[in-house]
């Protein structure tokens, strides 16, 4: 048996039914707007219908944006920490130089300063363990770069001030060394013009001529050697400062000489010099004498030589040179600086020939160089004026080169273990052989008169067969 439904009840079912179906055809076109709006917003699905994805966005933003804040803050708050050390660090600077010299309100500044900023630091660390930092990050960022900068430019101006105060310092300490060093340097000059003038000299100064004796020679002549040696060291020092080559220099001198020491080429400048000063030491007025009748005058006029040796050991040869520039001295001096220093010479040391000029036209140049030259010349002159006055003959004699070395008429200006190396030493004067000694130039002269001879000075080569060192 059948049953039939009500027209309203079906009806109402069918109506149901296409709502179904309606509600489906609305959200099969809803979903399919989302998917063509997620495709045209590269991939991103917008549900922007859905409250929960709202929310969801929201909170991610805001997490973000918190996390940003925290970590600006943090980056303010190290940086007004690093500012703080720098002021500290600026401060105690400054309490250091307040202390010497010492400013008692500079240090009380500075200690108030680093004390203020100890307090803000220890606020801040209360604040950051508390949780109630109140900081905004760009302000407080921005102040501590300022107060950075300030502190260290505080810090460069005391350093400045401190490098300034330390340059102040050694200027005055570099003056007063100066100072110290000129002082030393006069005094020792008054000491060496008192030991060439009036110490070794006094002796002669009531000298008669019935009491002369070699001694009186002698001693006169080691003052005299000790003035041509202080020239010999200008002379030295002078070519060094033009960069002379010094060893091809006394291959001109001595071109054959051996060396035991580097250092003891100086006795060949000293070599050049005496003898080059010495020429002539036989003759009157360094004069060879046109007779040999004139060479015998000397005993009639021994008494005017004796008399201008001791007017003249005292005299300051500038000022003699100027009271008499036609004198014979000046017609010595002369012929010796023409003779010693050569054009090329002077031209090399001095960059000029003035010296040479002034002193062939009669002058007197005013360098150290010539008044040391000068002062050399006036003591050979007046050893030459001494040897006149003797009864006997003084005679001067040089050794030749290679000669064997004899102790009475020469000494060797070094000492044997100088002049040979520790490999094997030979006495000098001994056998012959290849250990003997032979003389390699002479550096001074030797005198005789009557039975008494000053012995000549003299550089020994090395015996053959031991090297130079």
């Amino acid at each position: 048996m059948e049953t039939i439904k009500p027209k309203s009840a079906i009806k109402n079912r069918s109506s149901s039914k296409l709502a179904k179906t309606f509600h489906k055809v609305i959200s099969f076109r809803a979903a399919a707007k989302i998917i063509a709006s997620s495709s045209s917003n590269n991939g991103i699905c917008l549900l922007s219908s859905h409250p929960f994805a709202i929310k969801s966005h929201h909170s991610s933003a805001k997490h973000e944006e918190a996390k940003a804040r925290n970590r600006a803050i943090m980056e303010a708050l190290i940086a007004r920490l690093f500012a703080g050390v720098t002021a500290i660090k600026a401060a105690y600077a400054e309490l250091q130089m307040a202390q010497k010299p010492y400013n008692n309100e500079a240090i009380q500044a500075a200690d108030q300063a680093v004390v203020d900023e100890l307090r803000a630091i220890s606020e801040l660390k209360r604040k950051f363990v508390k949780k109630e930092l109140d900081i905004s990050p760009q302000v407080t960022l921005m102040l501590a770069e300022i107060q950075e900068q300030q502190s260290l430019m505080k810090t460069y101006e005391l350093t400045i001030k401190k490098l300034e105060s330390e340059v102040e310092l050694k200027e005055s300490e570099s003056s007063s060394l100066k100072k110290q060093l000129d002082e030393c340097i006069s005094f020792n000059k008054s000491l060496e013009k008192r030991l060439n003038s009036s110490g070794s000299l006094s002796m002669f100064d009531n000298l008669q001529l019935s009491k002369l004796n070699p001694t009186h020679f002698v001693q006169f002549l080691d003052h005299t050697l000790r003035s041509i040696q202080s020239f010999v060291k200008l002379m030295i020092r002078e070519m060094e400062s033009a960069h002379w080559d010094l060893q091809t220099a006394v291959k001109f001198i001595h071109p054959h000489a051996v060396f035991a020491k580097p250092s003891h080429i100086y006795f060949a400048f000293e070599s050049f010099v005496c003898l080059t000063m010495f020429e002539g030491f036989n003759f009157p007025n360094f004069t060879v004498p046109n007779e040999p009748s004139e060479r015998k005058l000397h005993k009639h006029n021994q008494n005017l030589y004796f008399e201008k040796f001791k007017k003249l050991k005292s005299l300051n040869p500038r000022q003699y040179l100027i009271q008499n520039p036609t004198s014979s001295f000046a017609k010595f001096l002369k012929s010796k600086y023409i003779q010693l220093v050569h054009a090329k010479m002077e031209c090399s040391l001095f960059g000029n020939l003035n010296q040479r000029k002034q002193v062939n036209s009669g002058g007197f140049p005013d360098s150290a160089f010539f008044t040391l030259f000068a002062e050399m010349a006036k003591r050979v002159w007046d050893l030459h004026f001494l040897a006149m006055s003797f009864d006997e003959e003084v005679s001067i004699f040089q050794v030749k080169k290679n000669s064997r070395f004899s102790e009475v008429y020469m000494e060797c200006v070094v000492a044997e273990s100088e002049t040979v190396s520790e490999s094997g030493s030979e006495e000098a004067g001994g056998s012959s052989g290849a250990g003997e000694f032979r003389v390699g130039f002479t550096i001074v002269p030797g005198f005789k008169m009557d039975k008494t001879v000053v012995q000549s000075q003299v550089y020994l080569s090395p015996p053959a067969g031991l090297p130079a060192t």
